[in-house]
C-alpha cells in the first residue's frame, strides 16, 4: 500500500491527517478520527507503516492509552499494531510476492513497500499467532525460516 493509498483510505473514513514537529520521539499519534504524523518522519515507507498503525487505533482502540505501564493500555497498542500488520502485510500478499520471486527479507520489505523492520514485527506476530506455519488458499507460509510452498491434495 502506498502513502496516497492509505491517505487515501484514510480520507474515505473521515480522518483528517497532519504533519507536525514532535519534540517527543512519538512518530505518531491518534485521536478522536485526527492523526498526528511527526515530521521528523521522511521515509515514505515509513510514514505508511506509522498511519497503518494509527488507522489500527482507529478500527481497534478507545481510550487514552498513552500510558503503556498500564497492560490495558500494551494490549490495545498490540491490537492496533496487529491490525496494521494484517493491513500491509496479508498472508496473500506473501505468497503473491514469492510468485513473484521475491526470495529474502529485504527484497519482500521493498516489494511490499514496508520497512524492514515492520515486517520483522509482522512476521514475528505472525508466528506468535500462527506457529512456524500458516495455510492459507492452498499454500504453506512458513514464517521461520521464511518461504512459501504450494501444496496439492
Amino acid at each position: 500500500m502506498t502513502l496516497d493509498q492509505i491517505l487515501t483510505e484514510m480520507d474515505r473514513q473521515g480522518i483528517e491527517t497532519y504533519e507536525e514537529h514532535m519534540e517527543s520521539d512519538l512518530k505518531g499519534i491518534y485521536c478522536d478520527k485526527v492523526v498526528w504524523l511527526n515530521s521528523n518522519v521522511k521515509s515514505p515507507k515509513e510514514k505508511v507503516c506509522i498511519l497503518a498503525e494509527e488507522l489500527g487505533h482507529y478500527h481497534t482502540s478507545s481510550g487514552n492509552i498513552l500510558d503503556l505501564a498500564d497492560i490495558r493500555n500494551q494490549k490495545q497498542e498490540k491490537r492496533a499494531r496487529g491490525w496494521a500488520y494484517e493491513k500491509l502485510i496479508p498472508l496473500q500478499r506473501l505468497v503473491e510476492a514469492s510468485k513473484e520471486g521475491v526470495r529474502n527479507r529485504y527484497e519482500l520489505a521493498e516489494y511490499l513497500d514496508v520497512t524492514e523492520e515492520f515486517l520483522e514485527d509482522a512476521l514475528t506476530q505472525y508466528r506468535g499467532k500462527y506457529g512456524i506455519y500458516a495455510i492459507w488458499s492452498g499454500y504453506v507460509i512458513y514464517f521461520e525460516p521464511l518461504g512459501v510452498l504450494e501444496f496439492y491434495e
